[in-house]
């Protein structure tokens, strides 16, 4: 291990996460209404004033998780309790579940089928409460973990996505977001630990029934017994969300003491997901593959988003602290010289987005209702955390 080198790269990734949390604190924390706006310009203008229910929570656990691990800024701490106040007092509905988008000052504008404005309220909260130790953060997250479990599992019916007579299959994203948010959940909540292990189990339960190393591919959608989705439904693979989802499983391979059967299976969808979506002719991870070849009905299926080169920088860095191995170095060496060398804008601070597949800009914005105070903080968050435990070792 090359103690200056991680060193150095602790100093950059401290840099980058405090310049990343500025920048949202700067142009989306709404000082007036609290949250957070997401719609910003290259410069950080607000552009649209609707306010993604996702971000909201996302970024609360953010600030919060800065504020306990990184930097007692007391900034930090406010941004993310006026955030919780804005949720709680604007972003319900009169069913107890959550809305997707609403206006600046917390009228509801759309709401989805999906639990995941729930999942990061949930999170959020908890990371106050552990700031905080304010027991109304803790009853929120856990209230709010309980309605969206009544969701997941049928108990609050939603209007499905698909016809369940034709297509009745499940994604991806349902059993990792449930995992992440128990694993939250059971660091905090420690009087529950149990049962969250339990709701963990399961979620690991299903997440593999979407890994199949006959294929070597984790795919975004299968069937309730695991088989394939006819047509390119089946054939699906966001390598993004897998390689997401595997830093998840190793997370849970080091706590259930240092699992080597669960490691095995988080170091395969990570190696199956870059082989998979890594373009080799220009360099970037492809947004969507086709496990055959076939081609991909989503448009934007060959464009470099910001998010999965995060996940890519947590995962690779995380596969290498817990084995040791040169080459999740070096593949974390690749991505890292990628990312930082085209996602990243040196004029005005934070990151592009959406980058078409030869690795040019497609739109300069820094935000919109998806692209909020999450994924790039995140990822600079782990990294920070991550060198540490590393220069740790090597003393």
């Amino acid at each position: 291990m090359d103690k200056k080198y991680f060193n150095d790269l602790l100093t950059f990734y401290k840099k980058e996460l405090r310049n990343t949390l500025e920048f949202w604190y700067e142009y989306g924390y709404d000082k007036k209404h609290g949250g957070f706006y997401t719609c910003l310009e290259r410069d950080g203008t607000v552009y649209d004033t609707d306010k993604s229910v996702w971000a909201q929570g996302r970024g609360m656990w953010v600030f919060a998780k800065a504020y306990n691990f990184i930097e007692k800024d007391p900034r930090y701490l406010k941004c993310a309790m006026d955030a919780y106040e804005f949720e709680n007092k604007h972003c319900f509905d009169k069913d107890g579940r959550m809305f997707f988008t609403v206006t600046e000052d917390g009228i509801g504008i759309q709401k989805r089928r999906y639990w995941f404005s729930e999942s990061f309220m949930v999170v959020g909260s908890a990371e106050l409460y552990r700031a905080t130790k304010d027991v109304k953060y803790l009853n929120s997250a856990r209230k709010t973990f309980d309605t969206m479990l009544k969701v997941k599992n049928g108990v609050i019916k939603t209007e499905p996505k698909f016809n369940p007579d034709v297509v009745n299959c499940i994604a991806l994203a349902s059993p990792m977001i449930l995992l992440i948010t128990c694993q939250i959940l059971r660091d905090i909540d420690t009087e529950k630990t149990e049962y969250y292990n339990q709701i963990i189990k399961d979620s690991i339960a299903e997440i593999k029934l979407h890994y199949h190393p006959e294929r070597k591919a984790v795919f975004e959608n299968v069937n309730t017994d695991g088989s394939a989705p006819s047509g390119s439904r089946g054939r699906l693979v966001n390598p993004g969300h897998s390689i997401e989802a595997s830093w998840f499983l190793m997370d849970e391979s080091v706590y259930e003491g240092n699992d080597k059967e669960m490691l095995e299976m988080a170091l395969n969808i990570l190696n199956w997901s870059f082989d998979l979506g890594w373009d080799k002719d220009v360099l970037g991870l492809r947004y969507f593959v086709d496990v055959d070849n076939k081609p991909v009905q989503a448009l934007e299926w060959d464009m470099k988003l910001w998010w999965p080169h995060n996940e890519m920088l947590i995962a690779f860095l995380k596969a290498y602290k817990l084995t040791g191995k040169e080459k999740y170095l070096d593949k974390y060496k690749l991505v890292h010289d990628y990312t930082f060398s085209h996602f990243k804008d040196e004029k005005y601070g934070e990151w592009y987005g959406y980058l078409h597949r030869d690795g040019s800009v497609a739109t300069d914005l820094k935000g919109n209702i998806f692209k909020g105070p999450f994924h790039i903080p995140r990822c600079e968050l782990e990294n920070v955390l991550q060198i540490q435990e590393i220069l740790e070792k090597i003393k």
